[in-house]
């Protein structure tokens, strides 16, 4: 019997909900990375700095590529082919945007994954090679702005246009995407 208590993630049967518990997921995340720029100045490189670093780099270096390639591979030309009148001209309009701030996102997080290597390594916390607040507030500006696009257009235009059919590829795309068996 599943624990009420306990935060689960919904399965691959709820494709939507799997991407939408993703976006929960990356704000914690950058939350921890912004809590890093306050305790890093004070405490240094410490354990619980190595920690939330190394959940960090985690998530950005495992989950975030998987979730970037299911908008990119799976949702989106999927949503392209369903899409049909005000929803096409929509789609039109976002994709090359949602592609465009995965690219930005892409590059930042090559430059923060190195700073937060040096932290994870417990090294010596120097001006160089701490976290750039400028670096962390770009990457978490453009990932904020980007999720709420997404919720507020691509999610629910799937959930109104996705047949049962459309939502079992997605999942199962999803889902062998990260070596899920099914």
């Amino acid at each position: 019997m599943p624990n009420a208590l306990i935060d689960t993630a919904p399965d691959f049967s709820q494709p939507i909900a799997v991407l939408k518990h993703c976006h929960d997921r990356i704000r914690k995340q950058l939350t921890t990375l912004q809590n890093l720029l306050d305790h890093v100045p004070q405490h240094g490189n410490d354990a619980q700095a190595q920690q939330a670093a190394h959940s960090v780099m985690r998530y950005f270096n495992q989950a975030a590529p998987h979730h970037h390639a299911d908008e990119e591979h799976d949702l989106l030309p999927m949503l392209r082919a369903t899409a049909t009148g005000e929803d096409a001209a929509v789609l039109q309009k976002l994709t090359p945007e949602i592609l465009a701030e995965h690219q930005q996102m892409d590059s930042l997080w090559h430059s923060l994954n190195r700073q937060l290597a040096h932290i994870a390594d417990g090294g010596a916390a120097t001006p160089e090679t701490q976290l750039s607040p400028q670096e962390v507030q770009q990457f978490s500006t453009i990932y904020s702005a980007h999720m709420e696009k997404e919720e507020t257009w691509i999610a629910p235009m799937a959930k109104r246009i996705f047949n049962p059919q459309q939502m079992q590829q997605l999942g199962a795309a999803m889902q062998q995407r990260r070596g899920i068996s099914a």
